[in-house]
């Protein structure tokens, strides 16, 4: 089977340029292709882990990927998918997250003997004469055809600064430059990136005259449209300081049924087969399904160890059957609570909840637990007493769970 029809059977591909070239490109030769990343936070998140699982199957097919580090996209902000512009960041901060970004990848793909390249776009992007770009780039594009791409009109009755207008030219730029300095012929990306990916596919075949393609994934949604990864601190993170293991884990192992057979198929190197059996399974049964989900990908994300200890936390939990020393833990002061402290500052304090008025709402509803027990008063103070031999284990509804701990 050949890497497209890999591919195209799990269900990463949305679309692409010129298919059966691209088919036969694929089946024929090892293909250099890329992926950007902008570095607008210092982790990578599951979003963008969609794509790292299409490099590592790329790679696994002898084709050899290019991680391309934005920290020169970056500095200007892509429109797609904003209903504003991009916060700015500083040089540093930039340069900070791309740094992150490339010890990141080195957990999943393989950089030996030229395996796999990661560059950065400041390299070339940051020096640019502006003019010379404008001659030989900008006289490319058309403005008009610009204006009907959806990450401009969307835009244009909020507003599209020019700084922003610029973005579609730079990552065209990027995919001409590594066309050229890497013979770099194929652009991925996720399906928010099509525009900007045709513009990079037809810059190179009019510049270079070059044999250049474009394919976009799915994103990550649920069954219901919705992109996945949220929880209720946000996005769904890579560095283990951001989002534990443990709540990594408990994240895949508490996705709805309907998404599970997607998940597997996008999110873990199963067999088909095996993925297709897995989502089958149903009622109480399916549950079998989400264990192997979220171990898998918290093994690929975190290594064995640390997913094996995140299947015990959660076992404990429900099943009686493990460890809970892996139960995510906030060390705390005795001090805080020397005059007690309210049971909502402490959920908030936590991440459990994101606002007192979530808390009150949770707590009508019975979703406010400590140690066991439903908790009905929002004016209940939380005093050292509270505590066994120094832990304090909070619930919220059936699935989501924090232990503090006192640091004597």
């Amino acid at each position: 089977m050949s890497v497209y029809d890999i591919l195209e059977e799990r269900g990463y591909i949305e679309q692409n340029t010129h298919e059966e070239e691209l088919r036969e490109l694929l089946d024929k030769e090892k293909v250099t292709f890329y992926i950007g990343f902008d570095p607008t936070a210092d982790s990578l998140h599951v979003g963008h882990f969609i794509q790292v699982m299409v490099m590592m199957h790329m790679q696994k097919e002898g084709h050899r990927p290019i991680a391309l580090l934005g920290g020169g996209t970056g500095m200007v902000g892509d429109p797609s998918g904003r209903t504003d512009m991009r916060q700015m960041l500083t040089v540093e901060t930039i340069d900070q997250n791309c740094a992150n970004f490339k010890e990141q990848f080195s957990r999943f793909l393989d950089f030996s003997d030229d395996r796999a390249i990661c560059v950065n776009n400041a390299d070339w992007l940051r020096d640019l004469k502006y003019v010379d770009f404008l001659r030989e780039v900008g006289s490319q594009f058309s403005v008009n055809r610009m204006l009907t791409f959806e990450c401009f009109k969307s835009r244009l009755e909020r507003g599209l600064s020019f700084l922003e207008f610029n973005y579609m030219l730079m990552q065209s730029y990027d995919f001409l430059e590594l066309y050229r300095r890497y013979g770099c012929q194929l652009q991925l990306g996720g399906n928010d990136q099509w525009s900007n990916i045709l513009g990079g596919v037809e810059l190179v075949r009019r510049l270079d005259q070059g044999q250049a393609f474009g394919m976009t994934f799915k994103l990550l949604t649920t069954s219901e449209g919705k992109k996945m990864g949220k929880t209720a601190k946000g996005a769904l993170w890579i560095d283990e300081k951001k989002t534990t293991p443990y709540e990594f884990y408990h994240y895949w192992r508490n996705v709805d049924d309907a998404d599970v057979e997607n998940c597997l198929a996008l999110l873990t190197f199963l067999p088909m087969e095996e993925v297709r059996r897995l989502g089958a399974l149903q009622d109480s049964k399916i549950n079998e399904a989400k264990e192997i989900l979220a171990y898998e990908v918290t093994k690929l994300v975190h290594g064995e160890e640390k997913a094996s200890k995140a299947q015990e936390a959660e076992r404990a939990l429900f099943a009686k059957g493990g460890s809970g020393d892996n139960i995510p833990t906030i060390d705390m002061k005795a001090d805080d609570f020397k005059d007690g402290m309210n049971i909502l500052d402490i959920y908030m304090k936590c991440g459990l909840i994101p606002s007192k008025g979530e808390g009150r709402r949770l707590m009508q509803q019975g979703g406010i637990k400590m140690k066991g027990e439903t908790i009905n008063d929002f004016n209940r103070m939380i005093t050292l007493e509270d505590f066994e031999d120094g832990k304090l284990l909070l619930q919220k509804g059936k699935k989501a769970f924090k232990q503090i701990k006192i640091d004597q």
